[in-house]
């Protein structure tokens, strides 16, 4: 008997849970600041419909109708046609890669916390803050200590049940983070100078966007918005086999992108006029969060609450992507194997603690490796094999597996998408039209983003 969630609004949380996580509030405010402010903003908006929506709605219709994680989608719904299984392998193996860097991420967020809240920070200069930071990441038994809590953890509310464990800790962890996010922003948007770093977030400028980059700002805009919801993996097509037929999976679709795009829009709030009320730049990068805000909080009166909140609502934000995902791999072991779920949680747990090892180590042992030069290490491959590689490719497979014969099918992926109540797709004339653009400028765009985000890379392509 396949397992299901206890509400709609579970179904809701859970989904948008996986998509919530470091993309919105860890990437989205610093890639941002380095592509321009609003002009960015708007074309990620843009990108994030007529990209992204889409192949959510096929993930959700693929696993529904299947039943089955990415694993076993193509088993089932196609079942003559066995080389599509690859890509239910690489969902697998993609989501294990990211859980393999996501979790020590994760666990720099928890120690940031406790840090935070300690007074860890308190009166410690520019300089000193950074030191911090390179002094965590030079201690491989506080990442592995603080990474094996998250796996483990997660690992154990996953072994209790879908309903029992997964759902209502979600609800709990989404219900802190969308409080902690109206808080914190308030706080931001009230520091004396903040009303310039708004103008730069939602003011569209033609000018910051020729400094970043035209073609830059277009790629990126492209990029994130396939990266905060997580596509092309599988990680939300498990929830789509978890749901009943009741509603149409375009209305689910777009509840779960506008709360995901909420928390991404404040996180901006969030970050970027408090950069500017405190003279920091809003391109900072990577570390924006971990070297430049905690100077930011030190600043602020009462900042060493608003820090150990903000540290929080990060850990929150983290912890419903790991949960998210780490349910998608325990249900594709579940789907090779037929394992029960505590046996599957606890094959997870070992696997990650054992893949996470070589990010961790990546920052001191491994440290001399630097696969893409200067400044690089091992979380910057995982990162790039999974952004560049598995997500828009996964979900150029799906684009092209629910709208062409050769896979599902544009009918019954129609089908499955409409059945239940709610905003449905278009059939008729409107929905020819919606099937040429899905069968092929949609793969197109993905397959136009995969390459250029390629060339830049390497810099055979330089913006």
């Amino acid at each position: 008997m396949r397992e299901r969630l206890g509400s709609r609004l579970g179904f809701i949380l859970l989904s948008a849970g996986c998509a919530i996580g470091l993309g919105n509030i860890w990437r989205f405010p610093y890639v941002t600041g380095q592509n321009g402010g609003g002009l960015f903003v708007l074309l990620y908006l843009f990108f994030l419909a007529a990209l992204a929506l889409p192949v959510l709605v096929m993930e959700f219709a693929a696993g529904r109708a299947a039943q089955r994680s990415i694993a076993g989608i193509h088993a089932a719904l196609t079942p003559e046609r066995s080389p599509w299984r690859l890509h239910g392998l690489a969902g697998v193996l993609g989501c294990t890669l990211l859980m393999s860097f996501y979790t020590t991420v994760t666990g720099w967020m928890l120690i940031y916390f406790f840090k935070t809240a300690a007074g860890d920070f308190a009166g410690l200069g520019p300089q000193e803050i950074g030191g911090a930071f390179g002094r965590m990441l030079g201690s491989a038994p506080l990442q592995s200590a603080a990474t094996l809590a998250v796996v483990l953890g997660s690992a154990g509310i996953l072994a209790i049940g879908l309903q029992k464990g997964l759902e209502r800790v979600t609800k709990w962890m989404m219900a802190a983070l969308l409080v902690l996010i109206l808080v914190l922003a308030g706080n931001s948007l009230q520091l004396d100078g903040a009303l310039e770093g708004v103008r730069f977030y939602l003011v569209p400028s033609l000018a910051n966007m020729q400094k970043a980059g035209v073609a830059k700002v277009v790629v990126e805009a492209m990029n994130q918005a396939f990266f905060t919801l997580s596509l092309g993996i599988g990680s939300m097509a498990i929830f789509g086999s978890y749901i009943e037929r009741r509603r149409t999976l375009l209305g689910e679709a777009l509840n779960v992108a506008a709360l995901d795009t909420f928390v991404a829009l404040s996180a901006g709030l969030i970050i970027l006029p408090a950069c500017a009320a405190f003279g920091v730049p809003q391109g900072s990068g990577p570390g924006l969060i971990f070297v430049t805000l905690p100077n930011v909080f030190n600043q602020m009166p009462a900042g060493r609450l608003w820090g150990s909140l903000f540290f929080l609502f990060m850990s929150c934000a983290a912890l419903t992507t790991v949960l998210a995902v780490f349910e998608c791999i325990v249900a594709g072991i579940r789907d090779y194997t037929r394992w029960n779920r505590p046996k599957a949680c606890a094959v997870l747990a070992a696997t990650v603690s054992v893949t996470s090892l070589p990010c961790i180590l990546g920052f001191n042992a491994w440290s001399a490796f630097k696969p893409f030069g200067e400044g690089s290490c091992v979380l910057d491959l995982e990162d790039f094999v999974v952004s560049n590689f598995l997500l828009p490719l996964g979900g150029l497979c799906f684009a092209l597996y629910c709208t062409r014969r050769f896979g599902w099918g544009w009918t019954k992926f129609v089908d499955e998408a409409n059945a239940g109540t709610g905003p449905r797709l278009p059939t008729g004339r409107a929905g020819a039209l919606l099937h040429a653009y899905c069968a092929y400028v949609l793969p197109v765009v993905i397959l136009a983003v995969f390459v250029l985000g390629l060339l830049a890379k390497f810099k055979v392509l330089t913006w």
